[in-house]
């Protein structure tokens, strides 16, 4: 079980609300309306893994080491939102999200398959790392900064975690199983390491996750603003073509290390995903490398 390993490590790095955020550095000069909005508008986004618990525990049901290892994922993301609601009570109440607003992003994932989700959630926590570094650059104000660069720490061990999951998932399983983890993961792999050719956001909150709902099914829709995300990626914080390109690297060399052999680019990986496609008749795995895997 990977649980307590993961639970272990990651209680030794938890930070203390209180003690570990520079909360006496506040300069209000430094704090733009405009910047003060968009730490509302992340607030209510990171409440959305109530409902996003919700989904794993229910798709993962088979999987109880997984499922507890949610107790930490759930914990420590719902301490993102509260930081963020805590920073707007003490410095701009006004804007602290309302219980009805965070209520609004919790509603029903459609069941999906479980290696297709997490390698999701695996590049989504590599995404949100980066683009909370890019936010912390952009802010001003000595104490967001602070916390933008502690949570995006946070989402950088979850990706973590879950590259853990993914390399058990094609380690200790079947042949057959764990082929099929690899043609998930290289599937979803193509798409999140190719955002930079879509127009849209390619993070979990701002995917279909409800057909009856469509197009009002992802947790960007219902938020205040739903369009927010956007604006704060392109006209904000500028989270350009060199950030996405880091965000495709880091996915491609992590995806390298799992499968064994080297992605230096998208093309690469689609190469591989092909070729899996073609053995899964005879449940043959592609010829690899070991000597990214060190």
């Amino acid at each position: 079980m990977l649980y307590p390993e993961l639970f272990k490590s990651m209680e030794s790095v938890r930070w203390n609300m209180s003690t570990d955020i520079p909360w006496d550095d506040f300069d209000r000069s430094k704090l733009s309306d405009e910047q003060a909005h968009t730490i509302k508008m992340n607030a209510i986004t990171e409440w959305a893994a109530l409902p996003a618990t919700e989904m794993f525990l229910r798709d993962n049901r088979e999987d109880s080491d997984f499922s507890a290892f949610m107790s930490v994922w759930f914990f420590e993301e719902q301490k993102h939102s509260l930081v963020l609601m805590e920073y707007l009570r003490r410095f701009v109440p006004e804007l602290v999200p309302t219980e009805e607003e965070l209520h609004k992003v919790r509603f029903e994932f459609d069941p999906a398959p479980a290696m297709e989700t997490l390698m999701l959630h695996f590049c989504g926590e590599v995404r949100l790392n980066h683009w909370y570094r890019c936010a912390a650059d952009w802010h001003t104000e000595p104490v967001i900064k602070a916390i933008y660069k502690t949570i995006s720490q946070d989402e950088a061990r979850h990706a973590g975690a879950y590259l853990r999951y993914m390399k058990r998932a094609i380690s200790q399983r079947s042949e057959e199983a764990a082929l099929q983890a690899r043609q998930a993961f290289t599937k979803i792999g193509v798409l999140m390491a190719s955002a930079h050719r879509t127009p849209q956001a390619l993070h979990p909150t701002n995917l279909h996750v409800n057909k009856e709902m469509f197009p009002n099914d992802t947790v960007q829709s219902k938020l205040p603003e739903p369009g927010w995300l956007e604006r704060w990626l392109d006209q904000q914080i500028r989270f350009d073509k060199d950030w996405e390109g880091k965000v495709s690297t880091r996915i491609l060399h992590n995806l390298s290390l799992l499968m064994g052999t080297a992605f230096n680019t998208v093309q690469d990986l689609n190469r591989y995903r092909k070729e899996l496609g073609r053995a899964q008749g005879g449940l043959i795995v592609p010829a690899t490398s070991t000597s990214t895997a060190g």
